[in-house]
């Protein structure tokens, strides 16, 4: 993986006339993994996931039906306060309008995550991704941003703290929502709901502030790679302009348009375990624009502690649907993710579960 210092374009994306050749995918139709019979043109087809109202007095059954079907839905009504989204959108362009090289003071280390840097994702891809991006993930986020904003951090400080509580609490909502659609309860996943018992966060969360700079070739370039996310879930704000795509068998990419104050849910790996492969976790990826630049600030719900052991829910398996995957550690899981990428999951899959 080439140094930080070495990423001579993510800062300064936006300015390049041309796309250099680093930047530069081979997109065709088999890229674009559409099913063969389909009549669409390379590209995402014209249509969306569902946009659920959470003061539905039917959410659970909305829900559960969106999550089986795409393993993503937007959400209206759901309690976030505009101004807080504004206020962490421009948090998020603040930042990356910064000068180039006071962004890469606030860079990722090895042996941290959270700050400034290129998608995480990097590594499994021969191309370099047209974005930047900046990570919250424990409270060295503060070091950053007393780098970043001397005068003003304890500002921006407050509106992320602000934004990472009322996340976590619509997170939780959610997550009995899609159990309940499930049939089952937190009480039914044993590590949560000792978790829960005991007054601790059932899943650790982390924020992934994404720029998307206009690009001078869009249909060449790529923002964001194809990819599952490894959470329970993960809620998105986008600004408005487009770009977030998501894939289902039956249609393609289908591009999800930003809605003013709606906001994306992607299911993540992690539940696809929990549901026994009841609900996908979604694969999906970020375009980029030739006129326009994009902002998407992604909260990634994560699991428990390292050592705890995830499987399928019990009430969800018996010998009619006996379990898909092994057990394995959430940290063993992180780990495999990080070796196999988009392999993971196959990897712990029981191949024969009847043997």
């Amino acid at each position: 993986m080439p140094s930080i210092a070495e990423e001579i374009c993510i800062g300064n994306l936006g300015s390049l006339q041309t796309l250099p050749d680093s930047f530069t995918w081979k997109l065709t139709a088999a890229d674009s993994v559409l099913p063969p019979s389909s009549a669409v043109s390379f590209g995402a087809v014209e249509e969306s996931i569902p946009v659920i109202d959470l003061s539905d007095s039917d959410v659970t059954t909305l829900i559960g039906n969106a999550c089986k079907t795409w393993g993503a839905f937007q959400i209206a009504n759901h309690g976030i306060s505009q101004k807080l989204l504004d206020d962490i959108e421009s948090l998020s362009k603040t930042l990356f309008d910064m000068p180039s090289e006071r962004k890469l003071e606030a860079a990722s280390s090895d042996k941290g995550v959270s700050g400034y840097g290129e998608p995480r994702i990097s590594p499994f891809f021969e191309k370099k991704m047209w974005s930047e991006g900046f990570t919250i993930a424990d409270a060295f986020y503060r070091n950053h941003f007393i780098s970043l904003w001397p005068h003003d951090h304890t500002k921006y400080c407050g509106i992320m703290e602000e934004y990472v509580d009322e996340m976590e609490k619509l997170a939780s909502k959610l997550l009995s929502c899609i159990l309940g659609s499930l049939g089952v309860t937190l009480e039914d996943i044993e590590w949560a709901h000792k978790l829960e018992k005991s007054g601790t966060k059932v899943g650790r969360g982390a924020i992934r502030l994404n720029h998307y700079p206009v690009c001078p070739e869009p249909e060449r370039a790529m923002g964001l790679a194809a990819h599952t996310d490894s959470t329970i879930l993960t809620i998105l704000h986008q600004s408005n302009t487009g770009g977030l795509q998501v894939f289902r068998e039956e249609s393609g990419w289908v591009t999800v348009e930003p809605v003013p104050g709606v906001l994306v849910v992607n299911m993540g790996d992690l539940f696809h375990i929990l549901s026994n492969g009841k609900i996908p976790s979604v694969v999906h990826r970020a375009k980029v624009n030739h006129t326009r630049s994009r902002i998407s600030i992604a909260y990634l719900w994560g699991g428990p502690a390292g050592d705890v052991q995830i499987t399928p829910i019990s009430k969800l398996i018996g010998p009619v649907e006996p379990s898909l995957y092994r057990s394995i550690t959430w940290k063993e899981y992180l780990q495999m993710k990080y070796e196999v990428f988009d392999k993971a999951l196959d990897a712990i899959r029981i191949v024969n579960p009847t043997n």
